[in-house]
């Protein structure tokens, strides 16, 4: 096994994590790979952390990004951590195929994160061989890019390297290394390792560092440990409410996947619906559907209950009061998340002013979807053009099939807009807005990585991408990328990929 060597970069790393005591992870260097060459550089986002896209294009910068020798100041670690999955708990899992670099501050004063999957095997790997196949890297990338234009909380990908190897699933595969970025990497079962093992210690001194990197305003409540779980289930409650409104569905929200930031983190079997359906699962190992897209709310608040349960030594002085402490806080996720969604269903349909019933009037809208398998994310996009029709719109009904419920619900949200009042054509432009039309589709997604996999062709991946950079414009030169799968397209599985 060959590890990575230094050299000269232009990463500027202050690496506050790898300065926790040493039971928080493994030093630990990534392993070097036969002939790394670059898929893809965001050069956006490079620039973004103070990075020199050229610098990082360049053979030394390729290097770097693939694993083989470490820019200077890198500390590299392997995170340590536990966690549930899919219910069951697992006191040690960690970065099996992961190497946290460092920590970079970028030009908005953020720490961010940078991190290689793919990169070899760790003492944490429990016999993975620690590399990543190129459609699951790609994956992570087109669907973190589009989550960031969609304006919602996610880890980001700077760079995809094809290593010149293959890597062993279930057939011979080609290798990649992803270049991750995120607010950090500590996730709901980083807290569960420690407490887990009775220390109280641990968890503390990992509290207090949370409270410090990404809860500030919590160091100086009257219970700061307290403050810092009620940060954490608001932000959560807010993520999930965000990816509801846009058809998402994770597929394995294990609490090692559930980042503490309030990120959307590891895109693993994950998927944006087609046709509107509370109870879609296309992950291939969800065999119960215990993280179908309807449960992930509930799921969320579950796992931040594990998370409480960890910090209840910090929160008072007696169980009692620990017990109520916590419960209080995880009370707060149902508040923030209806807050949250319903103030995104009223976007989606044009709403400035908040009315009661406006929740009912979205559920009514979902329920005539489900009812008539309608795609969800091109009726919404479709009803932004309806604003001023009246009942039986041809555009909005296209969609959606056919259905008299529908009309009704239709004449009824028109309603409701006269209600409103305002400009039509404002309100148009808000729902547009709030309503991509451009979605990852699944098939569109896998057709993309079929063909890096199989013949090396990247166009379809680099053409996905910058559609789905511009989600919310009309784009009229990429109209197959509006469109519903048809039946021999549909994807009804998605895999892991480890």
């Amino acid at each position: 096994m060959t590890l990575a060597l230094e050299i000269t970069g232009s990463f500027r790393f202050d690496n506050s994590y790898a300065r926790l005591p040493e039971r928080f992870y493994v030093r630990h260097a990534p392993t070097t790979v036969a002939a790394p060459s670059l898929v893809r550089l965001n050069e956006p986002l490079a620039r973004q952390l103070g990075l020199d896209p050229q610098m990082l294009a360049s053979p030394e910068g390729i290097q770097i990004l693939a694993g083989n020798r470490l820019a200077e100041g890198s500390q590299p670690i392997a995170m340590a951590y536990a966690g549930h999955q899919f219910g069951g708990f697992s006191p040690q899992l960690g970065d099996g195929r992961a190497i946290l670099l460092g920590e970079v501050i970028d030009r908005d004063g953020m720490r961010r994160d940078i991190q290689l999957k793919g990169s070899g095997p760790t003492p944490f790997s429990r016999q993975g061989d620690g590399r990543a196949a190129l459609g699951p890297v790609l994956r992570e990338y087109i669907i973190s890019e589009a989550f960031a234009a969609l304006g919602i909380p996610t880890t980001r990908s700077l760079a995809a390297v094809a290593t010149g190897e293959t890597v062993a699933r279930e057939r011979n595969l080609p290798g990649a290394v992803l270049a991750r970025v995120a607010s950090s990497h500590i996730r709901v079962g980083t807290f569960q390792f420690f407490a887990v093992r009775g220390d109280i210690d641990g968890v503390k001194t990992l509290a207090d560092y949370v409270i410090e990197r990404h809860y500030p305003e919590a160091g100086g409540a009257p219970n700061r440990y307290r403050a810092l779980l009620d940060g954490i289930v608001k932000r959560q409650a807010e993520l999930i409410a965000q990816w509801q409104n846009v058809g998402f569905i994770h597929g394995v929200m294990n609490t090692d996947n559930m980042s503490i930031a309030g990120e959307t983190i590891d895109f693993g079997p994950c998927a944006f619906m087609d046709h509107y359906d509370p109870v879609q699962v296309y992950s291939s190992i969800d065999h119960m559907g215990r993280y179908a897209y309807g449960n992930q709310p509930r799921v969320a608040q579950w796992n931040l209950a594990r998370l409480a349960e960890t910090l209840l030594p910090l929160l008072a002085p007696n169980e009692e009061a620990m017990i109520e402490q916590a419960q209080e806080a995880l009370d707060g996720f149902a508040r923030h998340f209806e807050t949250t969604y319903t103030d995104g269903v009223r976007r989606k349909l044009g709403l400035h002013r908040a009315l009661p019933d406006d929740l009912a009037l979205g559920q009514e809208l979902l329920a005539c979807m489900a009812a008539t398998k309608a795609d969800f994310t091109q009726t919404f996009r479709h009803l932004c053009n309806a604003t001023g029709t009246t009942g039986g719109d041809a555009p909005a009904r296209f969609p959606l099939v056919d259905g008299q419920e529908f009309d009704g619900w239709l004449s009824k949200w028109h309603r409701r807009l006269a209600e409103d009042g305002g400009d039509q054509t404002a309100c148009r432009a808000a729902m547009r807005a709030a309503n991509p039309a451009f979605i990852p589709r699944n098939h569109l997604v896998e057709e993309a990585l079929d063909a890096a996999a199989t013949a090396g062709d990247f166009h379809r991946f680099e053409t996905l991408l910058t559609v789905l950079s511009n989600p919310f414009e009309d784009q009229p030169n990429h109209r197959r990328y509006l469109d519903p799968p048809r039946p021999e397209q549909v994807v009804a599985q998605t895999f892991c990929g480890t």
